[in-house]
Formats: structure tokens, sequence, C-alpha cells
């Protein structure tokens, strides 16, 4: 609490005055946090003194609120990118990064849990961004000054040169109080491992936390995330009584996702009863964390062996919602042999065949091909042909051949000028792949094996 509070005052981040009359002082008060190292060790414990946020009036306290991060496919790209050049990778993270954004607002803060007033109704006048609020990130974005992957204070600085990456980061040591943590090894709860091979990026500690907080450390591991034919979206069944112990447990449960694209079927129909969890679906999430006990430390493998040439896989589940009836998603990209995104996700309307659904599928995949194609272009690297986009639906590779509209297409004529125009403009070719070998199956079958991209 010293220490945050000396950075504070160090950086005046506030004038101790009287409240003004027709002011109001938001409260305050102290967070506590143990920072961990990749192996589990305490690295250190921090109290961040944040100002209560909910009370605070949009339009007076505050006009901008969002404050875009970064990406965590952006960071798997760089790392294979990385990975396939040989680019050396570091990290630092940033002192109280929000002490470095200008506040424009006036806004008053109560003084501190702790703190001793010398005079009556004294009270913080804010003069900085410094302590965690609607508008801090926005702020700190924009005193930006090179390109990294910046996650609020933690950097990520990759490169072919080790001269330069040390130039920037003692430049960045002479703008903002700096910590230097090294050669890449943990990044946002990522275990990052690094050979001659490549780039291993797993979650095991934050899987096996997840385990032992589940109380399922001596529970007998399953192979499968999910049952085949459950019922989890049927109104049935006794509600669970504790549902923000539900919300917990599958919120953690996405971030798991980053590094483990075979839960992202199951972790989608779990995150669909958030309101009004049922007994059967929090049976349901700890059979997702049985599944983590197969291989707690199984993550993603980025190849330096790669030609970094872009592929995508796409697939549908027809109707797959009984209450909606509306098809689901799933898609993969792949950088050479890597995978770097994947997806699954309920479509916004009904498909009335499954060619429809397959189609739907195929544009919101482009939609993904093309943002990964612009990143690339704007990291120096070209794509030297059209992306193969691979679908298992015959019907759906016609309607994207075919440039004629008739009665089955024309209510999805917008897909479908979306798609054919990337394909006359050479940025996709439109593939057939076999089921089997369909990488964006939705429920990952058992008859599918992604030991290329799992380990």
């Amino acid at each position: 609490m010293g220490t945050e509070v000396g950075a504070l005052e160090g950086q005046h981040t506030w004038d101790i005055t009287e409240l003004p009359p027709g002011k109001v002082a938001i409260g305050c008060k102290w967070v506590y946090k143990t920072k961990f190292n990749s192996d589990g060790t305490v690295e250190r414990y921090k109290a961040r003194l944040v100002i209560l946020g909910n009370q605070q009036e949009e339009g007076v306290d505050f006009k901008e609120t969002f404050a875009p991060v970064i990406k965590m496919n952006t960071v798997r790209i760089l790392l294979e990118i990385s990975a396939a050049k040989g680019w050396e990778l570091h990290q630092m993270d940033v002192h109280n990064a929000f002490l470095h954004g200008d506040l424009e607002e006036e806004v008053y803060m109560k003084l501190p849990p702790g703190f001793k007033a010398t005079g009556p109704n004294q009270v913080c006048k804010l003069a900085k961004v410094t302590l965690w609020s609607p508008t801090s990130s926005e702020m700190l974005r924009g005193k930006s000054i090179v390109y990294v992957l910046v996650y609020v204070d933690d950097l990520v600085i990759g490169g072919s040169d080790p001269v330069l990456i040390s130039n920037f980061k003692a430049y960045l040591n002479r703008q903002f109080h700096m910590n230097d943590l090294g050669v890449l090894k943990y990044f946002l709860g990522n275990e990052v491992a690094r050979s001659s091979d490549g780039i291993y990026l797993s979650q095991q500690k934050y899987a096996l936390d997840i385990i032992t907080e589940s109380g399922l450390l001596g529970a007998r591991p399953i192979d499968t995330p999910m049952e085949e034919n459950h019922a989890l979206a049927r109104d049935k069944g006794a509600f669970f009584d504790d549902p923000v112990k539900y919300r917990r447990l599958v919120g953690r449960l996405v971030y798991l996702t980053v590094t483990k694209p075979d839960l992202s079927y199951a972790v989608h129909t779990l995150a669909q009863f958030m309101q009004k969890p049922r007994l059967k679906h929090w049976h349901a999430a700890l059979r997702v964390v049985r599944y983590l006990k197969k291989a707690p430390g199984q993550g993603i493998f980025l190849s330096a062996n790669n030609d970094l040439a872009l592929s995508a896989y796409c697939d549908s589940d027809y109707a797959a919602c009984p209450l909606t009836r509306r098809s689901l998603t799933g898609y993969v990209v792949m950088l050479g042999d890597s995978l770097v995104s994947w997806k699954t996700k309920k479509q916004k309307v009904v498909s009335r065949s499954t060619a429809e659904a397959e189609y739907r599928a195929m544009a919101i995949t482009l939609c993904e091909v093309k943002w990964i194609v612009e990143l690339l272009s704007s990291l120096g690297i070209k794509q030297q042909s059209p992306v193969p986009l691979y679908c298992d639906n015959q019907a759906a590779l016609y309607i994207a051949a075919n440039p004629v509209f008739h009665e089955r297409t024309k209510h999805v004529e917008v897909d479908c000028h979306f798609i054919r125009d990337a394909i006359i403009d050479g940025l996709i070719v439109a593939r057939h792949v076999g089921t089997k070998n369909q990488l964006a199956d939705i429920r990952w079958d058992d008859d599918i094996t992604y030991e290329s991209v799992l380990y």
C-alpha cells in the first residue's frame, strides 16, 4: 500500500483540497492481488487504489469508456511469426500504467482508506487518470508511441535485431517506470516455452487452479468435454443454488479456450446459461473440468518450420439450438501448420437449409480471414496466393461459384456478394474438404485428430 501511494503522489495524481459546493466526491477502495510466476511461486503482493467507477456519472465524470487491447489472435500470430523467423521475444510491464494518462474532466475523490484529514471536508482533486475507472485504458492508449503488443500495462516486444530491441527497451525505461522481464515466458496467464522446433503456448497453472478450486483434483479424468447428445438447452430441471459460482467457473473456462480450442464448443454452450443456470448446467461445467484433468498442460504448438501461408476451415451445425433453431458456426484459421484463430458462435438468423447455414459460416470465416490478411500485411508478410477456404458442403461451394441468384439464395444475397467478391479479387479460393479432414467440425468428433496443433 505504501508503494502504491508513493507512486500516486510521485506522479502528482491529486491535490488535497476542500470539496467545492455542488460537487460530489466519489469513493475509493483498496484492491489486493497476488501475482504469480509461471512456475506458480509468488512474485509479489499488489495493492491498488481504485475509484468506485460505479458511482461515476457518464457525461459528468467521464465521456469515453472504450479502450482497445491486443487480441489473443494477434498474440498467437506474432508468436508464430517470431518462431518462423527466429525473432527474439521480450517482455516488459509498466509500473502504475494508469498514472500516465491526463484527466480532462473535473473529478473529486474521497480520501483513501487510511488517510487522515487535516481539515474539514477534504477530498482529492484528481489530476491524472491513475485509478482504475472507465476512462483509464482509453487515456493510456492515446500516449502510445511505438507499435508493440500492448495489453494495458503488459508489453511483448519482438524483432529480428537484438540491438534494436535493446535500444527500444532503453527508450521505454527513459519514458516510463518499466519492469524488464527479459525473454518472454509468461504473458497474461499463458506459459510460453520455446525451443528450436517452435513455441509451445499453454495454461497449465491456470488449468490446475481451476481443477483445484472445483474440488476435482482427485476425480477421474474423462475423454470428452461434453456429452454428445446433451439436452442442456431444455428448460427442465432444478435451478443451481449458486449462480455466481457457476458464472465464475464458466468465465474461467472461457479464458482457458485461449490455448485449448477443443473446449470452444462446450464452453460456448455453457455460457448461454449464465443468468439462471440449472443443476444440470453445473454438472456439465464440472465435466469440462474433469476433461481438463486428462491433460492440463495441453496447449498450442507454433512451429518454427512454417511458410506462413494462411488456410481456413469452416463448418456449421444446422439448426443446432433446439429453442431458436439457429445454426452454429465453427471455424479455424491456420498459419502454415499452426492454429492461430478459432471460434464457435451461434448464427444471428435462422437458416432454411444446411447449405445456407454452411454459406453463412463461410461468410463469417471470411471476415476473420480478411482481418488476418491485413494484419499480416501490416507486419510485412504478404500472401502469395489466394487463401484456401475449406468447406465440406458441396451445395454451399456451388453457390459460391455460381454468379446467378435464384429463389434459394436471394435472401442471403449480401453474403453471396461478399464471398464472390473475395473470390473474384483473389483473396480466397473455395475448396471442398472431406468430413474426416474437417478441422472446424463444431463438436470436434473423436474421428478427427488434432495432433498437428494440440500437444
